[in-house]
């Protein structure tokens, strides 16, 4: 589709406005114009801090039944108090990932007509400009085939390309060393002293390689000097220490260098393209013509905020936006998932309290919230693997803070595998973070019907997580019912009665606890049936499931937040954590739940009256989502133009605004991106409650388009088209044999799926 490209006339002064390339472990931001470019570089595994052992606790339980006590005798002071004592350790090596270095060129000439764009088609950040009618081009990449950064430099006129290289790093330790044959070979190590003690992280070793056309390359004061040169490429490549032993990573980038250009640019340039291309290409979506697509992007987004006319090309460009960075962030081998900022990293967020980590109470959820149904099952990889080992970490910590058995994590962890409580309970004790990221396997197994990857990887996980939960809940006193506690709503307070200003964050049962744990054992009670195995194992969970409470509406006609009706502290609050069971779960449903689908609708309505509501990116796209859940398509879209009209920087990053959660400027955050691409997604097609659900929250000004190679669950693949707000037509492609109900507004229609048919449906669900 044309127009799919990010679009400017003006350089990059600032990372903000720089336009990321990624391989799913090196990522950049390119940024500059004609005389500078530079490129802040990244690499997933460069992370301070260091393993550290959980201290074990031999009272633990004893521990959790006086804190019990407390809540359930109303005491919440004291249950707060004596939590703090347990169950909030000593902030340690906890590390952050950390920017790796920049490298900078600088360039000796003029010029004019400027342009600079990323395309979404090719994965290349072009630069061009004329210098006295002769065109001068540049162009970056980062090749996920060969593991490396190349970039080309090019002049219509012999002799026109000169410039000087250098690197810098990002951190305290990093050194150079010049070769004469056009390389420079680097060092550094990840350390800094906000999130750990300055002396421990990960070591990395790299190389950057010029290689030129004519003219001279010249190494001094630790740069490279190219003068007069036709053409120049550049290679960029670095390897870490990060779970290796042995000295033989210190040469991996070298051998890398080496075989690209023995390969020669022209061939990585068609295997990068070639790469990239058999994912992006698999979803192509149009909704709707816009006269916009020649304007700069920067002009776009602020006409967009300004209310001036429809662009609905441009929420289509930022959906495969979202899929783009999904592919540069995140591929099957990366050996880390993304982290707060994907796999980029301004600086920002590791300079102050917060951290460039990953956040487990929604954060790192919503960046894989797209994978599955934007046919990325690749990208979910990753963070697949990081939960398995995510999972052999929580037992200690399960341990050691509850004396139980299984695992737990809680609010956030690291590279190293953390899984303590965070180091404050008011925001730290969210017992269900690990939880959360681990439903990411049953989505996996929903989609994909991977019965292999059931069987051995997210039955035995999430199994463990079932057998903490098990052990670790109690029965509630007065009303009978099986719940967590102490825990929180992250990152949420309430009051109790009329007292405002006595505010508390840990109680019992939370919402979002219970609708987590209800999912979990009703999934592992189904997998184990399928499976055939551990039968006592299935009657502890029958047991157990009909003992979980209810979901609740209060005293407002809201979704209860809490076991108890209580006073919501902060109303404006970011977190809505406790419609997981709207999206991205399906225990709320305006067809299976109505009630409860009213209730969600007047928490979303009551958040959104709020002056001060905290509009951070992360809210605005599970607020999207949520309404695309309810059907209502006009309120998705209008959350999704405030998140890209105002909360986003020029290259299409979304960003919590300064102020929120103690930043002291606007940050990137990656989560924006990923979960505003979610939920258009949503809002064409949902798959959920055994349905699949064919443009179900369309707005009015996507009134006539087409999407294709978007998947349900049941492992299918599904094209849509319409015209005047109306289906026209719908293909659904079937990779395994299933049943299903297919529905259009209040139209149904059961379809028996049988592998690799292909379905053609027409405007009345009828088979074509």
């Amino acid at each position: 589709m044309n127009g799919l490209k990010l679009r400017y006339s003006r350089p990059a002064t600032g990372w903000s406005q720089g336009l990321p390339i990624g391989n799913g472990r090196l990522g950049a931001v390119i940024q500059g114009g004609i005389e500078t470019e530079t490129w802040n570089l990244t690499e997933i595994t460069y992370w301070s801090g260091q393993p550290e052992e959980v201290n074990n606790n031999a009272q633990a339980k004893v521990d959790l039944n006086r804190m019990r006590e407390q809540f359930f005798t109303g005491d919440y002071r004291l249950g707060e108090r004596l939590a703090q004592q347990a169950l909030q350790p000593a902030k340690k090596n906890f590390g952050t990932h950390l920017s790796l270095c920049d490298l900078t060129l600088s360039f000796d000439t003029q010029g004019e007509e400027f342009e600079r764009e990323l395309n979404l088609d090719d994965a290349i950040v072009h630069h061009s400009y004329k210098n006295n009618g002769q065109s001068l081009t540049r162009e970056v990449f980062a090749s996920h085939a060969d593991g490396i950064v190349a970039s080309r430099i090019r002049s219509e006129r012999a002799g026109g390309i000169s410039f000087v290289l250098g690197l810098q790093g990002r951190t305290p330790y990093f050194t150079t060393t010049v070769s004469d044959d056009g390389s420079i070979i680097f060092a550094g190590k990840a350390t800094e002293n906000m999130h750990s003690d300055g002396s421990c992280g990960v070591f990395c070793r790299g190389m950057v390689k010029v290689v030129a056309k004519g003219g001279t390359i010249v190494g001094e004061a630790g740069t490279l000097s190219v003068t007069n040169a036709d053409e120049a490429i550049i290679y960029f490549a670095v390897a870490t220490d990060y779970g290796k032993s042995g000295d033989d990573w210190t040469r991996e980038s070298g051998r890398q260098l080496e075989y690209a250009i023995t390969k020669g640019y022209e061939r990585l340039r068609e295997d990068h393209i070639a790469d990239y291309r058999k994912l992006y290409t698999r979803v192509n979506i149009d909704l709707g013509v816009s006269e916009r697509t020649a304007l700069p992007t920067d002009e776009r987004i602020r006409l967009l905020m300004d209310g001036q006319g429809e662009d609905p090309q441009l929420f289509a460009l930022f959906y495969q936006y979202g899929r783009y960075l999904m592919i540069a962030g995140s591929r099957e081998d990366s050996p880390l998932p993304m982290n707060l900022q994907g796999i980029w990293n301004d600086g920002e967020a590791n300079r102050m309290q917060w951290s460039c980590d990953y956040h487990l109470d929604v954060n790192t959820q919503m960046n894989y919230f797209p994978t599955e149904t934007g046919n990325l099952a690749e990208s979910h990889v990753p963070l697949m693997a990081f939960v398995e080992k995510l999972s052999v970490a929580g037992k200690s910590a399960a341990s050691a803070f509850y004396g139980c058995e299984g695992w737990v994590a809680h609010v956030f962890t690291n590279s190293w595998g953390f899984a303590s409580p965070g180091w404050e309970t008011s925001w730290g004790l969210n017992v269900s973070g690990g939880l959360w990221i681990a439903t990411h396997l049953r989505e996996h197994y929903e989609f994909s019907q991977d019965r292999e990857f059931l069987r051995e990887t997210a039955y035995p996980i999430l199994k463990e997580a079932a057998i903490f939960f098990l052990d670790y809940m109690t029965v509630h006193p007065k009303y009978g019912w099986l719940v967590t506690g102490p825990s929180n709503s992250p990152e949420n307070s309430f009051y109790i009665g009329s007292n405002e200003s006595d505010t508390y964050q840990l109680s019992m049962g939370s919402t979002m606890d219970q609708m987590l744990v209800r999912d979990l054992f009703e999934f592992c009670l189904t997998s184990a049936e399928e499976l055939d195995t551990d039968p006592e194992f299935r009657e502890k969970l029958r047991h157990s499931i009909s003992l979980l409470p209810p979901l609740q509406i209060g005293k407002r006609g809201q979704l209860q937040e809490w076991l108890e009706d209580y006073g919501e502290a902060q109303p404006d609050h970011r977190h809505l954590s406790h419609l997981f069971g709207l999206y991205p779960g399906n225990q709320v449903t305006p067809y299976g739940t109505p009630d409860l689908s009213a209730a969600a609708r007047m928490t979303l309505e009551n958040r959104m009256g709020r002056a001060d509501l905290e509009d951070v990116e992360f809210t605005l796209a599970m607020i999207a989502a949520s309404f695309a859940r309810l059907r209502d398509g006009a309120n998705a879209r209008k959350q999704l133009t405030y998140l890209i009209g105002r909360l986003c920087f020029d290259n299409l990053f979304t960003y919590s605004k300064a102020g929120i959660a103690g930043a002291e400027t606007n940050i990137f955050v990656a989560d924006g991106n990923f979960g505003g691409t979610a939920a258009i997604a949503e809002m064409l097609l949902q798959s959920h409650a055994g349905e699949i659900d064919l443009l179900p929250a369309l707005p009015g000004e996507w009134h006539t388009g087409k999407v294709s190679g978007l998947r349900a669950k049941g492992n299918a693949e599904v094209d849509i088209a319409w015209e005047n707000g109306h289906l026209v037509e719908a293909t659904v492609k079937a990779f395994s044999n299933g049943r299903t109900s297919l529905r259009y507004g209040d139209r149904t229609v059961q379809l028996n799926l049988e592998s690799g048919r292909v379905y053609r449906i027409d405007s009345n669900l009828r088979l074509m």
